[in-house]
This record gives structure tokens, C-alpha cells and sequence, in this order.
């Protein structure tokens, strides 16, 4: 396959990870653009979407420019987008939001299929440590108070997410849900 001009990476990145960094990277690998998407931008403060949309850009952009370097952004783009809940149409959703695309990373097989639908490459990443590292775990890890959350998120992250009150937010959420 020839390297693609760009594709979208979406994702809740509710919080961002080592996996979704390592997504991001093959991405790279893969087009000379990405565009990553954060979806569900209209959900926050919830147990499943606990951060804001903004907050999830800062954490992104502060996370690129520690893992990537300054410069990411001649390649990355990070675009806040709200569900729609209309599945056949979401990949027109995002035409009509972004810049051109022609195709998407991801892991999540409703998201590939619906690209491959649209005759668009819908490539499926080398997954990363999915088993302990998604954001699912991750948040139950917090409400448990297992530390080891930490090591599935880079540094940067965790100083972030500390910075803002995550850990107490979450809490809090989880005695009102």
C-alpha cells in the first residue's frame, strides 16, 4: 500500500494512553497526516467520559510535544467532534468536518467497518498491551486505588490528569452514579 496523505484516528481518549500513542505512531507510519479526532466531545464529567473535550486537547498537545517532539504538529492535527449517534452516516459526518482523508487507524471493528463501507481504508493497528492499558481499566484502576494506572500512561499524562483533580473527580462521580 502506498502511504496515504492522511488518515483519522478517533478515539474518547478518556484518558489518552501508552496504546493510543502507539496508534498514533503507526499512523504515521502509514500516512503523511493524521488527524485525530476526539470524539464524544460533548460528553464530560460522566464515569465512562470524566474529562471535558478541551482538557482532553491540552493532554493530547502536552503529551505530543513530550513523546514526539515540537514539529508534531506539521503532521497531526487534533479535532474535537460530538457524537451524532447515526453510524451510516458518521464517516460523511467527518468529511464534512475535517480536512481530506483517505482512510482511518483504529482497533474498534464497528469504526473499520463503517470506512471500508464508504471504500475508504479502514486499517486495523498492532493493538498494545489492550489488556491492561485501555481507558476502561485504566478509570477502574483509579476507583479501586491501584496505582498502577499510572504505568499504562505517559508521564506528562498522569502529571496532567493529577494537576486537575482526575483521581478525586472520579471519585466523586463514581458516589453519584
Amino acid at each position: 500500500m502506498d502511504r496515504l496523505d492522511a488518515v483519522v484516528v478517533p478515539g474518547r481518549y478518556q484518558p489518552l494512553h501508552e496504546g493510543h500513542l502507539h496508534v498514533f505512531k503507526y499512523a504515521l507510519g502509514v500516512a503523511k497526516r493524521i488527524y485525530i479526532v476526539v470524539g464524544s466531545a460533548q460528553e464530560s464529567f460522566t464515569l465512562k467520559n470524566p474529562l471535558t473535550a478541551g482538557e482532553r486537547i491540552v493532554m493530547l498537545e502536552t503529551a505530543l510535544d513530550e513523546v514526539m517532539g515540537r514539529g508534531w504538529e506539521r503532521r497531526i492535527r487534533v479535532y474535537p467532534v460530538m457524537d451524532i449517534n447515526m453510524n451510516k452516516v458518521w464517516v460523511r459526518y467527518l468529511q464534512q468536518l475535517l480536512p481530506p482523508f483517505q482512510g482511518v487507524v483504529s482497533g474498534n471493528e464497528l469504526v473499520l467497518a463503517l470506512f471500508e463501507d464508504e471504500g475508504m481504508e479502514a486499517i486495523r493497528p498492532p493493538l498494545y498491551r489492550r489488556g491492561e492499558c485501555s481507558g476502561t481499566l485504566i478509570r477502574r484502576r483509579i476507583l479501586e486505588g491501584d496505582p498502577e494506572w499510572r504505568r499504562c500512561v505517559p508521564e506528562v499524562v498522569a502529571n496532567y490528569l493529577d494537576s486537575i483533580g482526575f483521581t478525586h473527580r472520579l471519585v466523586r462521580l463514581a458516589r453519584h452514579e
